[in-house]
């Protein structure tokens, strides 16, 4: 095989519509294990800190906060197993391709809401730790580097093909 790819560019292009939205739909479930697996420890994580003693003494900032962050763990948590869902419902049903595309919005926004839990998750530990400041600064730099890698380094290869 080339390194540029090319003899599996090939090996698609004989694909037939059916073979091709079943190897997407694998390569998507591959994909969705890892983020399931992340925002899953992480959510499990979340919801353990309100049984914590320290937990009465977060100030309303930060467990607004919490609220927040949890919220958005539950929701990317639900959003990245929602694929399986619409798989058992529609199973045998010939409606691979309306899957695909479904799947693909709905993990959008799973991911979206992970990169928001991972972005309040460094808050609420660098306030509690550090202080308002830190907090602020340590979230934006999350956000800004989770955007970039999850992003805007897609993007910019894409616009290189």
């Amino acid at each position: 095989m080339a390194q540029d790819g090319s003899n599996a560019e090939m090996d698609r292009e004989e694909e037939s519509p059916k073979e091709r939205a079943t190897r997407k739909w694998n390569e998507m479930l591959q994909e969705l294990r890892v983020a399931q697996t992340g925002v899953q420890v992480l959510t499990g994580f979340l919801l353990t800190l309100p049984f914590t003693q320290r937990f009465t003494k977060l100030s309303g900032t930060d467990k607004t906060a919490y609220l927040v962050t949890i919220s958005c763990a539950i929701g990317s948590a639900a959003c990245l197993i929602a694929p399986v869902a619409f798989h058992r419902v529609l199973f045998g049903r010939s409606e691979k391709t309306w899957l695909i595309t479904a799947a693909n919005h709905v993990s959008r926004v799973g991911l979206t809401l992970m990169a928001l839990t991972m972005t309040g998750s460094v808050f609420l530990v660098f306030d509690v730790l550090l202080g308002i400041g830190a907090a602020l600064a340590a979230s934006i730099v999350t956000l800004v580097v989770v955007a970039g890698l999850w992003v805007a380094i897609p993007v910019v290869a894409e616009a290189r093909d």
